[in-house]
């Protein structure tokens, strides 16, 4: 290997601003992400590189200039069978790694984190996804499901407000880890609704068969109704017809905008199944006196 002060073009006298100065213009020259092209310039990289790496450190520097390490940073045997005796351990060892450090920070100045020495850039983690299967009653209550990564992680999931079955929640930072100090993923969270024996969704309102038998729907009635939060009384109106739909305010689901979804229950009028004698009896009587007819002349 040449002179390192021949290498970096600095007299014997140069300061270690001067140095380190002249190893930043070469670096910036002939650095190999700048001459991806030019095989001679990475071999003149590596020879200023290593040549830095002795006078950039000032005990390597004091050691070269006094004959203890050669251009290459290698010891010096002066044929006693061992190298320098004055400068051994006592010295503080021969650090070949000299200014490796120092080197790294010179190229991260003038490159960035691709300019360090031996290091690749930062690598962002990969992105997991999976399915959040949520009910309708943790989802009116604000709960957090939690959800199944790959790998058997689990994590809890806050659901946004007014969120749709198929929406997808994103969960930063929570995939694969980065590599090289690269940020890590995201968890992309598919959110599905659960079905539920009762209740029907639309929209953020969600929708109820409300079974009345024929005495309530005539006479009337208080009924219990079941929300996602418990059961609630609603008053059941004299000649209520089957189909007519009841609507109890904020008893849905939340909003994006803050409030509440509907509940909306429809009458279903209910006859016994295995039919009533007493009932039959009472429609026969009603019928002979005259019924009304349900549907007008045109219907068909």
């Amino acid at each position: 290997m040449r002179d390192p002060y021949d290498i970096l073009g600095v007299k014997r006298s140069a300061s270690e601003a001067e140095i380190k100065s002249a190893f930043r213009r070469l670096a910036k020259n002939l650095h190999p992400d700048r001459n991806q092209d030019d095989p001679k310039a990475k071999e003149r990289f590596a020879e200023a590189s290593a040549a830095y790496e002795i006078l950039g450190d000032r005990a390597r520097r004091e050691q070269f200039d006094r004959g203890a390490i050669d251009a290459d940073g290698k010891p010096r045997n002066y044929g006693f069978g061992r190298s320098d005796a004055g400068f051994g351990a006592a010295d503080g060892g021969f650090n070949f790694r000299g200014g490796r450090g120092d080197i790294d920070d010179i190229l991260s100045e003038i490159l960035g984190a691709r300019g360090r020495a031996g290091r690749r850039p930062p690598e962002r983690g990969a992105d997991v996804v999976g399915t959040v299967t949520a009910t309708l009653e943790e989802i009116a209550a604000g709960a957090r499901p939690r959800v199944s990564l790959p790998g058997g992680r689990t994590l809890e999931v806050t659901l946004p407000r007014g969120v749709e079955p198929g929406e997808r929640v994103r969960l930063r930072g929570q995939g694969e880890p980065g590599h090289h100090g690269g940020a890590a993923g995201d968890a992309i969270i598919t959110v599905e609704f659960a079905p539920h024996r009762r209740f029907t969704v639309e929209g953020q309102d969600v929708r109820l068969d409300l079974p009345v038998t024929l005495d309530e729907a005539v006479l009337g009635a208080r009924v219990r109704v079941p929300t996602l939060e418990g059961a609630v009384e609603l008053r059941i109106p004299p000649n209520t017809s089957g189909g007519r739909t009841f609507r109890l305010r904020e008893k849905g689901l939340p909003t994006r905008e803050g409030g509440r979804g509907d509940l909306l229950a429809t009458v279903r009028i209910v006859l016994p199944a295995e039919g009533d004698p007493r009932l039959d009896a009472v429609m026969e009587a009603w019928r002979a006196a005259g019924r009304y007819s349900a549907r007008d002349r045109d219907f068909g």
